[in-house]
């Protein structure tokens, strides 16, 4: 039995991707070649948090690389594909705490080194999951290269970074008002804050003043701060305003003096103009106040409770403490009224509670002389810049680095890169250093860590063994050539990148950042634990196999447009590859025993044969330019139009007349160019589909061991015939054109038919007459006859295509009227044709910045019409005769 005959009747995804995977890493097939004669390109996967498993984003996101590094890889590239995982310090830490509050522990039960230990064993469970899934995904990358966020040379070279940034000055410690997780108890940077547009209120207060003349109303949608205001303020021309500055109001409940100061701050038009200054617990009222000189009085704990400088509300929560303040206010006669107010709310992106404003001794790195730097290359271009796609994302870069704030970078946090900072334990001297002091009993280290994503900013060059800039990886593979991730980390993750690779090495990190989108469920909604409407990738493949998602996630959208997932899309998924399947089990049956020296595609080919060739030719120069792009759901369109309609529902039923036929060298050669076409169509769906045109690749006559490392279809001109291919668009245009008509009056194909044609030209009745045989496999024609001087029989239908008017004698079938109306309806549409035409071509910009050949196609397309157009109304004014 041959391999053709041991395939499965359909597409089993389960048969067909068991083993491969561990065959092709056992082989080595995914690690580099190192061969210094060939252009190396490389790629570092966006390191997945160690937090649980991957969702479907991720696999999005490693689809699109493999299908790029696989290409290249087959292409003859020096490919580094380098897999990694990130420690993600706040979601990672929260995890464990968790699992230990159900065991009814805490991590202080622990302590520091018994935390860690547990973490590093959740790191382990959770590294091996997410390999389990880069597997069944089968993704190709080097696992000999492997990184960590948390390895040791990472670690060196963060802290490498950490000490030179600051001993240039652009990192430092200071007391900021900085966004406080008071559920993790932690620092947070400002793109870790979500905000959402909440209902709350403006409750507008009394502030007496201190002279017992009357009162200043002021407006706030947080009272619980105000037992930590130290001033109000007003704008310094507001003429309301005037006589009250420099003097003082009594602040309520509290019953403490505070100054009434002027500042341009203040939005003379917007509430009473009168504003609380809290400089403890507002970024805007800190700024104020050190304008001031305003003391700072922080009223809450780090878990957002109130602490003893509250007062009678100390230990309470915030919001507690927020109706109590209000109805003691009422009570007071100190509420003037409550509005109800829209407005957004920062929430922890890690935790989703609501964010605290508040005053903190953090770490900070200096933004704006990095900033600079990182603008100036990307405005200047050149091999300093990087290329987005799509292009718009440069824009928005650009735009945040411009209005970049502080980078606050210390955590609170157990789990992570320790600063390498040390105090004095008597002089509190500052020390920061690669190494720790040598009198270090003298000595105690920061407790705090470092923000994730300072690890994360270096990964393209630290995982390539920076800081040793003679590493053979970093010589060959940096920078990366392309970076692939959403572009909802464009400003967590992507900036970063880039401003901190400019900074250590001078370069860009990567040639190309390619922006993908969201997954969203079938109604465009994003998926989320709380609408329950997540899918699992493994539970997709488990159902469709891996091929068939990745194909859904290659081809379902733009760069940078969001995708929604939906079963039929899936199920259209893989009955596109099942198409496949049967296509080559008829092919590879076809071929008996043929072996690859046997196979000729050079000799007696058909009008098919020619064209078959044609385009695959056209699709191959297609489907690599658009990769290059990175626009994969047109290559997608492009190779699922060729596989479906050229190769399957024409080439192949084409091939029948010839395989069925006596001419022995025509049959080998179509059965030569069956195999040529199926070999070099798996080659281009390989990056895409790697698992199933592995197996069906091992049953075609090949060159090599496997399709991962076969050479990659290029366009071969010896093999266009463009007039092959004009011809053969003329014989299926009359072959459709027969057959809708067929469906129209309900005639079944099984019922022979009169098919007779009057051509425009000679040599279109020359290649009608050459392909009976295709006619009449595809029309079933009881009588055929073609020339220039064919006329329409009286009660036949008639369809016009370009060089053809073809009647159909459908006798006792066709009614006049109804005919008239179907033609006066092609006529229409023809008429729309036309004007769109020639609209295009009045357009000026059109005309000037088309090619000349794209303007020559538009014209010639509308004399067509012009000339089908004339054809049908010349047929509508014989059938009026005949009514």
């Amino acid at each position: 039995m041959s391999k053709a005959e041991e395939m499965a009747t359909k597409y089993q995804p389960k048969m067909v991707e068991e083993g491969k995977y561990s065959q092709w890493v056992e082989s080595g097939v995914f690690r580099p070649n190192e061969d210094p004669t060939k252009e190396a390109y490389s790629i570092v996967i966006p390191p997945p948090n160690v937090t649980g498993k991957l969702h479907l984003g991720h696999a999005w996101d490693v689809t699109l690389q493999d299908m790029i590094i696989r290409q290249k890889r087959m292409q003859g590239y020096d490919t580094l594909w380098l897999p990694g995982m990130d420690h993600a310090g706040i979601a990672t830490q929260a995890k464990v705490e968790e699992k230990l509050r159900g065991e009814g522990k805490t991590r202080n039960d622990l302590g520091r080194e018994g935390f860690l230990a547990q973490t590093w064993e959740w790191k382990e469970e959770y590294a091996g999951h997410i390999r389990q899934q880069w597997a069944n995904m089968g993704i190709s990358v080097d696992y000999s290269r492997e990184r960590f966020t948390l390895d040791q040379g990472l670690s060196d070279a963060v802290q490498k970074v950490f000490v030179t940034l600051y001993e240039k000055g652009l990192i430092y410690r200071g007391e900021y008002i900085i966004n406080w997780d008071p559920k993790a108890k932690t620092s947070l940077s400002d793109i870790e804050v979500i905000h959402k547009d909440l209902e709350g209120a403006f409750y507008h207060m009394k502030y007496p003043l201190a002279d017992g003349s009357g009162f200043l109303e002021v407006a706030t949608t947080r009272p619980e701060t105000m037992l930590g205001d130290t001033a109000v303020a007003v704008h310094p021309d507001d003429e309301r305003y005037q006589q009250y500055i420099g003097k003082s109001v009594i602040l309520p409940l509290v019953n403490k003096e505070i100054p009434i100061v002027a500042d341009e701050y203040v939005e003379q038009d917007f509430g009473t103009g009168v504003v609380k200054i809290t400089p403890a617990h507002d970024p805007n009222d800190f700024e104020v106040g050190n304008r001031h000189n305003l003391p700072r009085v922080n009223v809450m704990n780090d878990d957002a409770s109130m602490n003893v400088l509250a007062g009678k509300y100390a230990g309470m929560d915030r919001f507690q403490a927020r109706k109590s303040i209000v109805a003691d206010l009422e009570e007071a006669g100190l509420l003037v009224k409550i509005e109800k107010h829209i407005h957004s709310v920062g929430h922890s992106e890690r935790t989703g509670v609501v964010v605290e404003p508040r005053l903190s001794t953090q770490w900070f790195v200096k933004m704006q002389p990095l900033a600079q730097e990182a603008i100036k290359a990307q405005r200047e271009g050149g091999d300093r810049s990087v290329n987005f796609y799509p292009p718009r994302f440069n824009d928005a870069y650009i735009r945040w680095m411009e209005n970049i704030h502080d980078w606050v970078i210390s955590r609170q946090l157990w789990w992570g890169h320790r600063i390498p900072a040390w105090y004095h334990k008597e002089t509190g001297q500052v020390y920061v250093g690669m190494d720790e002091p040598s009198d270090i009993a003298n000595w105690q280290q920061d407790p705090d860590v470092l923000d994730t994503w300072f690890s994360s900013a270096l990964w393209p060059f630290s995982t390539m063994g920076w800081p040793d800039e003679s590493s053979r990886d970093f010589q060959r593979y940096f920078p990366n050539n392309t970076l692939v991730t959403g572009y909802d980390i464009l400003t967590f993750w992507v900036s970063r990148m880039m401003f901190q690779s400019l900074e250590f090495t001078g370069k860009r990190p990567f040639q190309n950042v390619l922006l993908h989108g969201l997954i969203r469920d079938s109604q465009g909604r994003k998926m989320s634990k709380s609408l329950g409407n997540g899918v699992d990738p493994m539970e997709v493949i488990e159902t469709y196999g891996a091929d068939a998602l990745r194909w859904f996630l290659a081809t379902g959208s733009t760069p940078g447009q969001d995708v929604r997932f939906s079963e039929e899309k899936m199920d259209a998924a893989w009955n596109f590859i099942n198409k496949i399947w049967n296509a080559s089990r008829f092919a590879l049956i076809n071929i008996g025993d043929l072996t690859l020296d046997q196979l000729d595609i050079s000799g007696k080919k058909s009008l098919a044969d020619k064209w078959i060739l044609t385009r695959l030719n056209q699709t191959i120069e297609k489907v690599t330019e658009l990769f290059d792009k990175f626009e994969f759901g047109e290559a997608g369109r492009y190779l699922y139009h060729f596989i479906w309609n050229d190769f399957c529902d024409w080439y192949i039923e084409m091939s029948k007349e010839t395989l069925s036929g006596d001419d022995e060298e025509a049959k080998l050669t179509t059965k030569s160019i069956l195999v040529y076409v199926l070999d070099q169509t798996l080659r281009l769906l390989h990056p895409i589909m790697p698992f199933v045109t592995e197996e069906i690749w091992q049953a075609v006559p090949h060159k090599g061991d496997s399709i991962v490392v076969a050479d990659y279809p290029t366009f071969d001109p010896s093999l266009m015939d463009e007039t092959a291919a004009d011809q053969m668009e003329f014989l299926m245009d009359f072959i459709r054109a027969v057959r809708q008509v067929r469906n129209e009056m309900n005639t079944p194909l099984s019922k022979p038919i009169e098919i007779i044609a009057k051509t425009s030209q000679q040599n279109y009745t020359e290649i009608l007459e050459a392909n009976k045989d295709y006619i009449s496999r595809f029309c079933n024609p009881s009588f055929l006859a073609f020339g220039l001087d064919k006329t329409a029989p009286d009660n036949a239908v008639t369809t016009i295509i370009t060089g053809a008017e073809i009647y159909l004698p459908l006798a006792g079938l066709i009614k006049i009227d109804e005919e008239i109306l179907r033609l006066e309806k092609e006529a229409e549409k023809l008429n729309e044709e036309i004007q769109r035409v020639d609209k295009k071509l009045a357009n000026e910009k059109f005309v000037a910045k088309a090619p000349q050949a794209v303007v020559e196609a538009e014209k010639e397309k509308g004399l067509a019409y012009q000339e089908q157009r004339k054809a049908v109304l010349d047929r509508i004014e014989n059938l009026k005769k005949l009514n």
